[in-house]
């Protein structure tokens, strides 16, 4: 391999066995799984409680707090980032007694942070620790810690932050997903704090939020002749026409389907409804996500671009299209 790719992919063997190795620990050691208990059980009874996670580290450790801090909040676990310095400067006024802290550093010995342990500790508040050195200051001072030992850094020189910051970087992951599972984080509840973007979209838009209702949607009856097949077709560009019964769907006449009919030529027109309709087609609910409706339309052999919208009797709601879906997500 070229010498740069190999210092490239050596980067990344070195970051792998970090991760690894964590993983190991996890499932091989009895007492760190216990210690990760532990962990999430303290932060569990905080944010149950009303209280929050202040995540707190200096540098890299810093960055990567404020990347756990956001998705934590992000993922239903009430989360603030307070930087030490400032903390010693007046805003350790965010930390209450209901809250509990989680102290970021590799060697375990960060001064700024250190000096902050006696007053968050004055508030009774818990400490839970992340580090690489489980005989440091800060994990002696912490009720909780969790272990993230690294062999080596993933810099030539073992000096810059990087194996031991994705590691951290894991393991605020780790936390964050096992908080959701655990505190019964739903897709409804993640949709809440995710409003916007198509992700936001995605989550919360229903199918009676995108479809065309009933009432515009060109109905023909299942015995209708196919001059009125086709007036009903042509009246709206939506790709199909349902055939009802009162107003049950009985089935759904796609510009396909009248291509396929065409075929019969000059018999065409002695056709009737019922005769070319696919009967019991696939349908939607307007209660669906709207996402949902889309992977039932594109999910299959045959990819379906009209979706009739039915009620529980299978009475007609209304139509999704499609290129309506594929615009908004």
């Amino acid at each position: 391999m070229d010498p740069i790719l190999e210092t490239f992919a050596r980067a990344l063997e070195i970051e792998t066995q970090a991760l690894n190795g964590c993983l190991s620990r996890l499932r091989t050691d009895p007492e760190s799984g216990r210690a990760l208990l532990r962990v999430i059980e303290l932060i569990r009874s905080k944010l149950d409680a009303g209280g929050k996670v202040v995540v707190t580290g200096v540098g890299k450790s810093g960055k990567i707090g404020q990347k756990i801090a956001a998705t934590l909040a992000s993922t239903g676990s009430l989360a603030v980032f307070l930087h030490p310095t400032e903390g010693l400067h007046g805003d350790l006024g965010m930390v209450t007694a209901a809250d509990i802290v989680l102290a970021l550093s590799h060697t375990g010995n960060t001064e700024e942070i250190l000096k902050l342990l006696p007053s968050i500790k004055s508030l009774g508040v818990p400490v839970i620790g992340i580090g690489g050195n489980p005989g440091s200051q800060l994990a002696r001072a912490s009720d909780a810690w969790i272990d993230a030992r690294i062999d080596q850094e993933a810099c030539p020189h073992n000096l810059a932050p990087t194996a031991s910051t994705t590691l951290a970087l894991a393991l605020g992951d780790a936390l964050a997903v096992t908080l959701m599972n655990v505190r019964g984080f739903d897709q409804r509840s993640f949709a809440m704090n995710h409003p916007g973007g198509s992700l936001g979209r995605r989550l919360q838009l229903k199918v009676r939020d995108v479809m065309q209702p009933a009432e515009v949607v060109p109905v023909v009856r299942p015995d209708a002749p196919m001059e009125l097949v086709v007036e009903e077709a042509g009246k709206r560009n939506f790709g199909a026409v349902l055939v009802v019964e009162g107003s049950t769907l009985r089935g759904i006449i796609t510009d396909g389907d009248l291509r396929r009919a065409l075929r019969h030529r000059e018999k065409f027109f002695e056709l009737c409804a019922r005769e070319i309709m696919t009967a019991s087609p696939v349908t939607a609910t307007e209660d669906m996500m709207a996402f949902e409706a889309l992977e039932k339309m594109e999910n299959r052999p045959s990819q379906i671009k009209e979706l009739p919208v039915v009620d529980a009797s299978g009475q007609v709601r209304g139509l999704v299209r499609l290129h309506d879906l594929v615009r908004i997500f």
